[in-house]
């Protein structure tokens, strides 16, 4: 998995940008909210990236942000949501207005998004609530309020992801790091203990 790139902008041409790294240019496609950070051609650039691999081809989407890769991940896990319309999705709203929507169940916001139906619209509120709530909560924040955006990279919000990826549901996994909270911990030390703690409950 290619995580990163850094380079030099070679070319932009929404939604595609073309990132040159040690001699070798990468096409990569990128979401709106992304392109309004660039640089100019011909300056240096870092993106966080997500590579999708298809039977026909390997195509490479780069982020300015943690919060917007995040968010992607979290989208194309949605039933009938792929790779473009996740970026369709951040293309049209930004993740702080996308996660309030969200949690507020607004379906009638998501559908003034290009290419999010009505159905699409139920899909992502069902699916992408409990994920949304439980970084919220991870946070610190308040659903719906100034701080109610995905955490940052960090540790807890790492260790938040690794759970799920273990199994576990966003609320729950959320519950359990609420426990074991602790100024300073790292992301082994918070998933160690939310699993010892979850270990004493079962």
């Amino acid at each position: 998995m290619i995580g990163s790139l850094r380079g030099v902008l070679i070319a932009k041409a929404p939604p595609r940008l073309l990132l040159e790294v040690g001699g070798v240019g990468y096409e990569v496609e990128a979401p709106m909210s992304t392109f309004y950070t660039l640089p100019p051609v011909g300056q240096a650039l870092q993106l966080l990236t997500h590579l999708v691999v298809r039977d026909d081809a390997h195509v490479l989407y780069g982020f300015a942000t943690e919060t917007e890769r995040r968010l992607f991940r979290d989208l194309i896990r949605v039933t009938g949501v792929g790779p473009k319309l996740a970026l369709t999705i951040l293309s049209g709203t930004t993740v702080d207005a996308f996660t309030r929507c969200v949690l507020a169940q607004d379906a009638a916001m998501l559908t003034k998004i290009p290419g999010v139906g009505r159905k699409t619209a139920e899909r992502l509120l069902v699916e992408m609530r409990d994920r949304l709530q439980a970084a919220v909560e991870a946070a610190g924040g308040e659903p719906g309020g100034a701080e109610g955006a995905l955490p940052a990279a960090g540790a807890e919000a790492e260790a938040l992801s690794a759970l799920v990826a273990l199994g576990y549901k966003p609320v729950e996994a959320s519950r359990l790091l609420r426990g074991v909270r602790a100024p300073g911990a790292s992301t082994e030390e918070l998933i160690r203990g939310a699993l010892q703690s979850a270990a004493r409950e079962a």
